[in-house]
């Protein structure tokens, strides 16, 4: 492809080590026939690779002047789109088959693609993708250390995640600021069965005073919600695991 700036205002940082792009297609390890639906395939150096080893994918890019490109491509389905308005299930049913899902994902809009994503869970096979090392270390992050937050309860809950390897910033071009991390989600074959809602609003509440014991905040809320049931309160948001407060959100559902 003929030269493309990127630009700032999508995010756009290219990658162009090859030893580091070889390293994230064997950790996607793509084959024949898999639905493979690509975030932002930039000036394709994931894309071109990936290509090659399953024939045929659909990308989904924003920049028009890079969608014209891809549209030219052989084996390229473009979605010319911002990712967060995109119908994955609607993709998932033209392919007939749950979808991978990969990409080096727009750092400032990382969370919001991964929440966005988190609907059709139930459609998608796994998911790979590069992001900020820090928004990975939250995602992956274990109770008790400052990591672990309202992210990680809100993925974990629904996916196996499993942080692969960093990405230094001299890997692109231009370089961001930050380390980057390469990320494989795998959706949960039965997840527990709750509404997401009322988990997102419970664990929004305890993390929004992490230094706080949970009598102040999410005791105050279970009390507004009429629960009658027993929890611990006497501990702060970081300490409580995910099976807890997935329980949690299951026995206020069912509260009179």
């Amino acid at each position: 492809m003929s030269q493309h700036i990127a630009r700032k205002r999508f995010g756009q940082h290219f990658l162009v080590d090859a030893v580091v792009i070889d390293q994230i297609v064997r950790a996607i390890a793509p084959k024949p026939g898999q639905p493979l639906v690509e975030i932002g395939p930039g000036l394709g150096a994931m894309t071109q690779p990936l290509l090659e080893r399953c024939g045929a994918l659909t990308v989904v890019e924003l920049d028009r002047d890079l969608a014209v490109r891809w549209r030219q491509r052989p084996g390229v389905t473009v979605v010319e789109a911002d990712v967060l308005q995109v119908d994955f299930a609607a993709l998932a049913d033209a392919a007939g088959a749950p979808l991978r899902v990969v990409g080096n994902l727009p750092y400032n809009i990382s969370t919001p693609i991964l929440f966005h994503l988190l609907a059709v869970a139930p459609r998608v096979v796994d998911q790979v993708f590069m992001l900020q090392k820090e928004v990975v270390d939250r995602m992956a992050a274990s109770p008790g250390g400052k990591d672990y937050g309202r992210l990680s309860v809100m993925l974990q809950w629904r996916y196996r995640i499993d942080a692969l390897f960093d990405v230094s910033p001299e890997a692109f071009d231009p370089p961001p600021r930050v380390v980057s991390a390469i990320v494989r989600m795998v959706p949960l074959a039965t997840p527990p069965q709750l509404d997401e809602a009322r988990l997102s609003a419970l664990v929004t509440v305890a993390f929004s005073q992490r230094r706080k014991l949970l009598r102040h905040t999410l005791g105050r809320w279970l009390d507004e919600q009429g629960f009658a049931g027993s929890f611990d309160t006497q501990r702060r948001a970081e300490e409580v695991p995910v099976a807890e407060y997935v329980a949690l959100a299951q026995a206020v559902s069912v509260s009179p």
